[in-house]
């Protein structure tokens, strides 16, 4: 599997896995970089599940959170483009979140 590969599938939920565990060899500066952005946003997905199942009791915080789930897919769809362009580009707002963040996978 070669990193532009790894990068497209770092932004797919579980697909994440598979291009860690998968493209250890041909893993690049590239390939890391969007597999810290895509763990970073899927992170930020399971908080936003997580946020929702609590706030099942208020209806105007589940509306919110209805676009905040909107929003993630934008964000995974920016992801993969930048992937796909060949792009080492922040995701919008929480991308410089992660880019120093998750040091495994620059050891792996």
């Amino acid at each position: 599997m070669n990193a532009k590969v790894q990068s497209i599938l770092s932004y797919i939920g579980i697909a994440w896995l598979i291009a860690y565990f998968g493209g250890k060899k041909e893993r690049n500066d590239f390939s890391r970089y969007h597999l810290k952005q895509g763990l970073g946003l899927w992170i930020i997905a399971i908080w936003n599940v997580l946020v929702s199942v609590v706030s099942v009791i208020s209806a105007s915080i589940a509306v919110l959170l209805s676009y905040v789930g909107f929003i993630f897919l934008v964000l995974m769809i920016m992801g993969i483009i930048h992937a796909v362009n060949n792009v080492k580009k922040p995701l919008p707002v929480v991308g410089v979140l992660f880019e120093d963040k998750f040091d495994f996978i620059n050891n792996s």
